[in-house]
């Protein structure tokens, strides 16, 4: 294992166990966790892997497969995510020691499915099983939000953490972002002949830039406004867009209808009607790209070409700003999907994008 022998040469001796958290991607739901509203998503194969084994003093270090060079302990750019987590443990009153930590991971970072996130849980997990903290899933995805809020300086909300977290092969996760009840659902695609194909557009956003907290700020504003404690409490739609204007309209009007779409989608799941979901992925990308206004070309027409190609339904997934858009396609109608968007980035001049199938997979684990 890669991730073993960059724990020995950085460190000279053998790491006490491996942890795995994979990063996700969103079916629905995007921009309504941080509204205490409802999400969807679903843990992917590929994902971030931690060797670690305590230390005697509180020092952490860290290295990276990916990053390169020797053992890091400034809490500063990927450093802080790791760092963050220990330090954010110890800040809640855990009993967290010092530790050695290699990371390596799959999961391409910039592509909108969560590097960071699978980051944080993987760390938090194995911390979490070497001092003995017997915290939850839930309560291990809450501290890494914390760190990422507090430390990183992002304030995402619960939705990655949690995918990563609690999901559950086969399934994708239905999530309260207010109560944090979760429920996972069968999500069976080979089944029904389809493929979710994860298209990403090779643009790499960096959420942490001030666009993700400015469209936050609006939704909080917007709440404040309504006299609701959050957008998830909106019940009267039309009156609520009649008292607001601007930015605030829209984001209101996108957060309220997005999270009737998980609902229906939830509801067509539970029926067994998968393919039937299409025309809600389509409806969500539209909300994101005109009333959320976080889209960008590249993901409008991978999504355009895409239902052009035979795609069910498409949408945007992630934070935006670039990343990946998802394609629900009937199995023998991909390869023309995929050549579809190809030709129309290469129309543009764009580089192609990367096509990788989405297959719900299993959440935060032990590996040895």
């Amino acid at each position: 294992m890669r991730v073993v022998s960059s724990f020995e040469t950085a460190f000279g001796g053998t790491p006490e166990g491996v942890w795995h958290a994979p990063g996700r991607v969103n079916l629905i739901g995007e921009h309504t966790d941080y509204n205490d509203g409802l999400v969807l998503p679903f843990a992917v194969p590929w994902g971030v892997s931690a060797a670690v084994a305590r230390r005697s003093d509180d020092r952490v270090r860290v290295v990276s497969a990916q990053a390169g060079g020797g053992p890091v302990e400034e809490v500063a750019g990927w450093a802080a995510y790791p760092i963050g987590v220990a330090l954010t443990m110890r800040k809640a009153g855990l009993p967290v020691g010092g530790a050695d930590i290699a990371i390596d991971g799959d999961i391409p970072r910039g592509a909108g499915l969560s590097s960071s996130a699978a980051l944080e849980v993987s760390v938090a997990l194995a911390l979490n099983d070497l001092y003995d903290l017997g915290q939850s899933p839930m309560e291990l995805a809450l501290l890494g939000q914390r760190a990422e809020n507090e430390v990183v300086g992002m304030p995402c909300g619960i939705m990655d953490q949690a995918a990563s977290a609690l999901s559950e092969e086969g399934h994708v996760l239905l999530l309260d972002c207010r109560s944090l009840g979760s429920r996972t659902i069968p999500f069976d695609l080979p089944s029904q002949g389809l493929e979710l194909v994860i298209i990403d557009t090779g643009v790499h956003h960096e959420l942490a830039d001030g666009q993700y907290a400015r469209r936050r700020a609006d939704c909080e504003s917007a709440a404040a406004k309504l006299g609701v404690e959050a957008l998830r409490d909106v019940t009267d739609l039309a009156a609520a867009l009649s008292g607001l204007s601007g930015d605030e309209r829209k984001r209101t009007q996108h957060v309220v209808t997005e999270n009737h779409r998980v609902e229906a989608v939830v509801g067509l799941l539970r029926a067994g009607a998968v393919a039937e979901i299409g025309a809600l992925l389509n409806a969500s990308h539209l909300s994101l790209r005109d009333q959320f206004e976080v889209s960008c070309a590249e993901l409008d027409v991978a999504v355009e070409s895409a239902v052009r190609g035979g795609a069910r339904g498409a949408r945007m997934t992630g934070g935006g700003f670039g990343g990946s858009a998802i394609a629900l396609v009937a199995a023998d109608r991909a390869d023309t999907m995929r050549r579809t968007v190809a030709e129309a980035y290469e129309a543009k001049g764009w580089q192609p994008p990367v096509f990788r199938t989405a297959t719900p997979s299993a959440g935060a684990r032990r590996l040895s």
